[in-house]
């Protein structure tokens, strides 16, 4: 991936399910790509959310990440348009379960994203890959491709402990397998001010990991869970609703970082 540009490619990674990770990754591509950062969002996950989120239809779909993985196709015969300007999509669905169980014998296994990627990111200012709620071959893969790995944060009990475990994680790849990936930050995502828990829990994310939590919190709000049923990220659903206001806030940061 050399060149003159060099995308900002950032995993956005749980490895637990449910904690705003697919929102994340939709509505920060789409708030970068509104700020007129050409954007592509590699989805990972076989649950495809990502995908339908953006108004694409799972059935028929073809070709998909599963064939871009496995070599079958080239990364530019599946991205596809969204509906947000400016915002590319690599689509998945159910069959990438497979990938995992068919990568196992490749040559290099780890570094197929990253390869199957390398023709089309000079083309994007960032390239966003949701990953499946798992540390496995997918993640791994993500972690290899990415340069940056941006957490999700749910607000409750055992989130410090499975934050640790995923960080040991990311210490790994970087030693093994890509020594340029860094933490670009934790977000702290489905965010209730009202619960003694989600206060207790963001102080302590400050402070065994001061530097690195962004200072936007996402909120719970009604918008951020409606919107992927109309096909759309929250901005394009209900630009002034709470969930809109702090992905749009999150999209700053994540410029400023630059």
């Amino acid at each position: 991936m050399d060149g003159e540009r060099r995308p900002k490619i950032l995993a956005v990674v749980n490895q637990k399910g449910g904690v705003g990770k697919t929102t994340t990754a939709v509505n920060l591509a789409a708030g970068l790509a509104l700020a007129e950062r050409p954007t592509l969002l590699v989805d990972l996950d076989p649950q495809g959310n990502a995908t339908t989120g953006l108004g694409i239809q799972k059935a028929g779909l073809h070709p998909t990440i599963y064939h871009v993985l496995l070599g079958a196709v080239a990364a530019d015969k599946a991205i596809r348009a969204t509906v947000v300007d400016g915002l590319k999509v690599l689509p998945s669905d159910i069959d990438l379960v497979g990938a995992e169980i068919e990568l196992v014998g490749v040559m290099a296994r780890e570094h197929q994203l990253r390869a199957s990627l390398e023709s089309v990111v000079k083309a994007y200012d960032y390239v966003l890959i949701d990953c499946p709620p798992s540390l496995g071959l997918l993640t791994i893969n993500a972690l290899a491709a990415a340069n940056r790995v941006l957490v999700p944060l749910q607000c409750e009990f055992y989130a410090l402990e499975g934050l640790t475990h995923l960080l040991k994680t990311v210490k790994l790849v970087r030693e093994r397998l890509n020594p340029g990936l860094r933490v670009e930050g934790i977000v702290l995502t489905m965010f209730d001010g009202r619960t003694s828990v989600a206060l207790q829990i963001r102080d302590e994310v400050n402070q065994y990991f001061p530097g690195q939590v962004f200072e936007t919190v996402i909120p719970r709000n009604v918008r951020l869970t409606e919107a992927p049923s109309y096909g759309k990220p929250v901005m394009l659903h209900d630009l002034k609703s709470s969930g809109a206001i702090a992905y749009l806030e999150l999209t700053r940061e994540v410029l400023n970082h630059e």
